[in-house]
């Protein structure tokens, strides 16, 4: 896949449940402010809308919408965010200064 991103991403282990037709367990593997990989099991479509929860570190739950970018199929799918709130935006912003800083990476899996 080329390199198209503009944003800094961030490789993450987030539980995650994306809703495509039904809500299904998922794991968030790479962060950016403009959109994530998401590492399920399940049909996804590129152009697909869907709304993802990530459980963020402390415990929780970040809501984001967004479209199927691409796919790797069995692995997983990238997601575009799109259409984001004004919250939902700086809470997104919130958590990625708090990955772009000092913090010891075991207590943040701990939390």
């Amino acid at each position: 896949m080329d390199e198209r991103r503009s944003e800094d991403r961030f490789t993450v282990s987030l539980d995650a449940i994306w809703d495509g037709g039904g809500s299904r367990p998922a794991r968030i593997t790479d962060l950016s402010e403009g959109g994530c990989f998401v590492d399920a099991i399940g049909e996804a479509y590129i152009g697909e809308p869907l709304m993802l929860r990530v459980k963020l570190p402390d415990g929780t739950w970040l809501e984001l919408r967004g479209e199927i970018a691409h796919q790797m199929q069995p692995v997983g799918f990238g997601v575009r965010f799109a259409n984001l709130s004004d919250e939902q935006c700086e809470q997104l912003r919130s958590f990625i200064a708090y990955l772009r800083g000092p913090h010891d990476p075991v207590t943040a899996i701990l939390r």
